[in-house]
């Protein structure tokens, strides 16, 4: 498979957005409740890729990747924020790494990781019961550090904290 990767631009929210609902159902459907994905989810996703992208935040690196001009997948990497940011254990977070399935095993996901954190110190939140993201994450030198939640909007999906 062939691919290029860039920074997007805010006309790719639309797409972005698109995908990475599509990449979620692909993923995740089996473990999140019934209705989850309703009218507003892609929405919602369009409206957080129109603020990313529109008023970037100046320590956000985002990447797409591109096959023959479709965005097959997208990562993102910047400071930790939120709620658990003062106990992070690293200064770069891996927020999103997300590869239409279609897309699995060429690269791309590879250089989507490479591209936004290059090989420092990094965090990230990964769903345990998500077997090949754990097995990704490892190969990139990942491990879990014993940090766990569970989102109540997902309550059979586990995420747990890897560092490396």
């Amino acid at each position: 498979m062939t691919f290029t990767l860039r920074a997007p631009v805010l006309a790719d929210a639309d797409e972005l957005a698109a995908l990475h609902v599509s990449t979620w159902q692909e993923t995740y459907t089996e473990l999140l409740p019934e209705g989850y994905f309703d009218d507003g989810y892609l929405e919602r996703r369009r409206e957080m890729w129109t603020r990313m992208l529109g008023d970037p935040r100046d320590d956000l690196i985002v990447r797409v990747a591109e096959d023959e001009g479709r965005i097959i997948g997208f990562a993102v990497s910047g400071r930790p924020i939120g709620p658990l940011a003062a106990e992070a254990p690293r200064d770069r977070h891996l927020y999103m790494l997300y590869l239409a399935a279609d897309h699995h095993g060429g690269g791309a996901g590879q250089a989507l990781i490479d591209g936004v954190l290059g090989d420092g110190p990094a965090m990230l939140w990964v769903a345990k019961e998500n077997p090949r993201a754990v097995a990704f994450y490892r190969r990139n030198g990942f491990e879990f550090d014993g940090v766990e939640e569970i989102d109540e909007g997902a309550p059979s999906i586990t995420d747990a904290r890897m560092v490396r």
